[in-house]
């Protein structure tokens, strides 16, 4: 579509103190693909890659993001919230840092949230111009949900195109590919870069408002501790409009000089294995469902070349880390993150590999674990470091900055997880504090009657929520695809697992599929209504 451009020192808890953190670095992602460019080579061939045939280098990306930062601010005003309505491409990348450029403020739509979600993206974070393809929505068959937006104009890239004028090639040509510092406006490492959704697995999206400072931040953490560069190939499938998509799939890549492959879908499990092995690519990210889908569908060859398979998003379960370790000799690297951490907060490391762990806390990132009522072991995570979000904007209150504040003070965010902390600075989740339920006065966690599930039943795919029980307070209901699972097998399990009684749940339900999110988590939040009509 664009080839005429072309062609033209905290303390981690536990662990001691974590490594400090080399905080130099360019300030906006503009400046770091400049300097990316520079370090790396603007005519490096093949450094980023889409499902298009061609290939980009670091000169191509720049090109792209300053012709596209230039035409949109044709259509925008400074400082505005435009909504970015695209799937994971060459293209995306460069219209999402151009839009940043040039003082708009990107908000990444996710497409898979149909209508209502989008619109009510739109208005927590006072979107008025989306900017999308037609191309995309019509291979996607979001045509009518896309224009289904009210009060909302869309913006098509293929309509930009002829917008940009001599006077414009010539600025491109003359002037900003050679000075490309000068060519845009001064920014701050504290302004907005992006706006994210959160998944709404809970309850409604929250807009998060993510600085340059807080993604460069978490980039330069995460290069601190696992050594990914040139001699790398990443593959992204994640969805850019996740945080774990964007930061660790794109924008790790693009500061590091690792290659990048862009896929358009993390569901194309019989592909996606092709893919990787065809590319040889040598990084992978993914949440375990997805992970488990893949290894399933590859051959023993098909990712051979990786070197590192890093999961998060949700918790791992131990049939598909064995699956992984067994059919491909792949050991799953499991992290832990928050879209409001930009996202990555923890994550093991090849040496240092602690099975049912998400590994020690990023440098730079200082902990505290506060007591809840009724759980004994561990404790609610707060957590501040250079990597946290601006702050949110809620439905209820568009457009209004609501800074990080939780119990253990200003600029800190509660994470809403229940953890463990153990001596040597590794991060045990017991689960999400909501998704603790209220069993005749005791709290337990849904995951724990997850993993008792997965115990019994591996190969199927397991979900548990909550009702509200008059005798108990609450009553817990498995989500099930495993039509012979039965409560008998589960109090067994439980019991060899060492886990209580009242973690078995009183009643199953037998499901074809489990709903999803876009982000590949489960869908509680229609769990929890299933569950109240049944």
């Amino acid at each position: 579509m664009w080839d005429f451009f072309l062609k033209t020192t905290f303390t981690s808890p536990g662990g001691g103190a974590s490594p400090a953190l080399d905080v130099r670095g360019p300030e906006t992602l503009f400046a770091a693909l400049v300097q990316a460019a520079g370090r790396f080579g603007r005519h490096t061939g093949g450094q980023w890659e889409d499902m298009k045939p061609s290939t980009h280098s670091y000169g191509d990306l720049l090109k792209i993001t300053l012709a596209l930062g230039r035409l949109s601010a044709k259509i925008t005003d400074e400082y505005e919230h435009v909504g970015v309505l695209m799937p994971n491409m060459v293209a995306t990348a460069g219209l999402m840092i151009g839009l940043s450029a040039f003082r708009r403020v990107p908000c990444l739509l996710n497409y898979t949230a149909g209508t209502e979600g989008m619109q009510s993206a739109c208005q927590t974070a006072r979107i008025r111009t989306v900017i999308t393809s037609r191309e995309f929505l019509n291979k996607a068959n979001l045509v009518e949900q896309a224009e289904g937006l009210r009060d909302i104009e869309l913006v098509y890239l293929e309509d930009l195109r002829p917008r940009f004028s001599l006077a414009d090639k010539l600025w491109l040509m003359a002037f900003a590919l050679w000075l490309p510092g000068l060519a845009v406006p001064k920014a701050d490492a504290e302004d907005p870069a992006v706006v994210l959704f959160t998944s709404g697995s809970e309850g409604k999206p929250k807009a998060v408002v993510l600085s340059h400072r807080a993604l460069l931040a978490n980039v330069r953490q995460i290069l601190a501790i696992i050594q990914v560069g040139p001699g790398d190939k990443v593959f992204n499938c994640l969805p850019i409009f996740h945080s774990f998509g964007l930061t660790a799939g794109t924008l790790l890549p693009l500061v590091s000089g690792a290659r990048l492959m862009l896929y358009t879908s993390p569901l194309h499990y019989k592909l996606i294995p092709e893919v990787v092995r065809d590319k040889a690519c040598t990084v992978m990210f993914g949440t375990g469902t997805f992970l488990n889908h893949y290894a399933r569908n590859a051959r023993p060859e098909d990712f051979r070349s990786l070197r590192y398979v890093v999961a998060g998003a949700e918790k791992l379960a131990e049939p598909v880390r064995q699956l992984w370790r067994e059919k491909f000799g792949i050991d799953i690297l499991e992290g832990y993150g928050a879209t409001e951490t930009a996202p990555v907060l923890s994550v093991n490391l090849p040496d240092d590999n602690r099975y049912g762990t998400v590994g020690r806390l990023l440098p730079g990132i200082e902990a505290k674990v506060m007591p809840v009522p009724g759980i004994t072991h561990g404790g609610e995570l707060h957590v501040r470091g250079p990597n946290l979000m601006s702050g949110y904007y809620r439905h209820d209150a568009p457009g209004a900055l609501e800074p990080p504040d939780s119990e253990a003070g200003r600029g800190w965010y509660n994470t809403g997880d229940v953890v463990d902390l153990d001596p040597d600075g590794f991060l045990r989740i017991q689960g999400r504090l909501k998704r603790f339920a209220k069993v005749a006065g005791e709290m337990v966690s849904l995951e724990m009657v997850e993993a008792i599930a997965r115990n019994v039943s591996a190969e199927a795919m397991h979900a548990a929520t909550s009702i509200t029980d008059l005798g108990r307070g609450e009553a817990i209901v498995l989500f099930t695809t495993d039509s012979d699972l039965s409560r008998e097998q589960l109090a067994a399990a439980a019991r060899g697992l060492g886990y209580p009684e009242i973690a078995v749940p009183r009643r199953i339900r037998v499901v074809d599929t489990l709903p999803l999110l876009g982000t590949g988590k489960v869908d509680y939040v229609r769990l929890r209504e299933v569950a109240a009509v049944a």
